[in-house]
């Protein structure tokens, strides 16, 4: 049994009974998977039953105890002898469905990750209904500066990642037979610059990442840059994008009173339903 308190069946068919949008996310949708080297992202939202709003119903985990109702997630990779323990790889699928206002407050809050289902193309979308094509069309909602924010603080934890300590155990490896850094990490830190840009200047991100800047990424994914080549983009992206930040037109915040009005109006029609 997997023991993931996010991973029962209570919380499995509620997320099955109530999405409104389930989009592929991740390396797939920007364009910098490597062919037989990623696993399928997948991340979605969706509407709870009314106890689950208004009274003080609970998800069973399976574990036993009882949890309020946020997410459910469902990571083929947990069914291999370790479980918990074994990471995603290439073939795997990660589902991640989170409950409608848990992921407007993460959304408003910038997250990048949870904004893409708004952005990605019609391909990419497993599963949606009106209220999920409504939030759609209204993507421009959440584009803030907030969220140029949090766009740059990713970038910053990924550049840590294949600059700092963990980076740096990871280029020992990779100095064997690679580019002396790792290639994942430094890929996201230069996606999220590029699109962090995108945004604060556009309002939208456009996915995958257009342009001769996707061919660059990939060319950094395969380790094919140098170190120095790789550290030097990275900063003229976070300065860019810490300057786009100041600059920028859009407001300071999402527009929450149109999500708020969008989760009660969609929830109502769901329990309708």
């Amino acid at each position: 049994m997997i023991r993931h308190p996010h991973a029962g069946e209570e919380a499995r068919r509620l997320a099955e009974a109530g999405t409104v949008l389930l989009t592929q996310v991740g390396s797939g949708v920007h364009g910098t998977a490597l062919a037989g080297q990623d696993d399928r992202d997948e991340l979605g939202l969706c509407l709870e039953p009314v106890e689950f709003v208004t009274g003080l119903a609970r998800v069973r985990t399976p574990g036993g105890r009882e949890i309020p109702f946020e997410q459910y997630e469902l990571h083929t990779a947990w069914a291999r002898p370790r479980g918990l323990a074994e990471k995603s790889g290439p073939g795997d699928l990660d589902v991640v469905v989170y409950s409608a206002r848990k992921w407007a407050r993460l959304a408003l809050a910038g997250n990048p990750t949870v904004l893409l289902p708004l952005w990605v193309p019609d391909t990419e979308v497993v599963a949606v209904t009106d209220a999920g094509r409504e939030l759609r069309e209204n993507a421009h909602r959440f584009a803030s500066r907030t969220t140029g924010r949090r766009f740059l603080g990713y970038l910053r934890s990924q550049r840590a990642a294949f600059l700092g300590e963990r980076g740096r155990r990871a280029a020992v490896r990779a100095r064997r037979s690679g580019p002396g850094y790792a290639p994942k990490p430094a890929t996201h830190a230069l996606r999220l610059g590029l699109q962090g840009l995108e945004l604060l200047r556009t309002g939208r991100v456009t996915l995958p990442v257009p342009g001769p800047e996707l061919d660059a990424l990939r060319s950094v994914r395969r380790g094919e840059w140098a170190l120095r080549d790789v550290e030097a983009w990275v900063a003229d992206l976070e300065a860019d994008l810490l300057a786009a930040v100041g600059a920028s037109d859009l407001p300071e915040s999402g527009d929450r009173a149109w999500v708020d009005g969008w989760l009660m109006r969609s929830h109502q029609e769901f329990w309708a339903r």
